[in-house]
């Protein structure tokens, strides 16, 4: 089963983390930083793109060093709809919260240190729509052997078409 079924799967599932009332609050917080930033919602999720392929890197990394256990805790205790920069801090060292906002930066002609205020609340976003419970999305997110193309915007485009954001 592909991630996209995965991604439908939850979706219909209002009863699982990932599903239809988890998704709605996430659609909701990206539109919320989109009228804070005056950014639209194409450049917030470009920049979820960059912060999503990050912390697939960091999950990786925590994985290979501490197991699958302690990402499953790091990603319930992080996520959320709220900003939270000990999720950033924990994940990201200063210099690859640095370099996430200059490739942001890049991809989307924001300014740097206004992409370094939003990493607080990106990044719980990240692990929000991850948080399993049962859900499959984390393991097909960590499978590094699966179709090796992991983007969190293309999923946020899914979400926000089938809300009708």
């Amino acid at each position: 089963m592909g991630l996209f079924d995965q991604i439908l799967g939850s979706v219909t599932n209002s009863n699982q983390q990932g599903g239809l009332g988890q998704l709605v609050k996430i659609a909701n917080t990206v539109q919320q930083v989109s009228n804070t930033t005056g950014a639209d919602t194409a450049t917030i999720q470009s920049i979820l793109t960059v912060v999503g392929k990050q912390v697939h890197s960091s999950l990786q990394e925590k994985q290979a060093t501490e197991g699958t256990e302690a990402v499953q805790n790091l990603v319930n205790q992080f996520a959320g709809t709220s900003p939270d920069s000990q999720a950033v801090n924990t994940l990201f060292s200063p210099a690859i919260q640095q370099q996430v906002a200059e490739i942001a930066a890049q991809r989307t002609g924001l300014d740097v240190g206004m992409i370094q205020q939003l990493l607080p609340t990106l990044v719980p976003l990240v692990l929000s729509f991850l948080q399993s419970g049962g859900n499959p999305l984390l393991n097909k997110f960590l499978d590094a052997d699966g179709d090796g193309d992991v983007d969190i915007a293309d999923a946020m485009k899914l979400a926000s078409r089938f809300l009708g954001k």
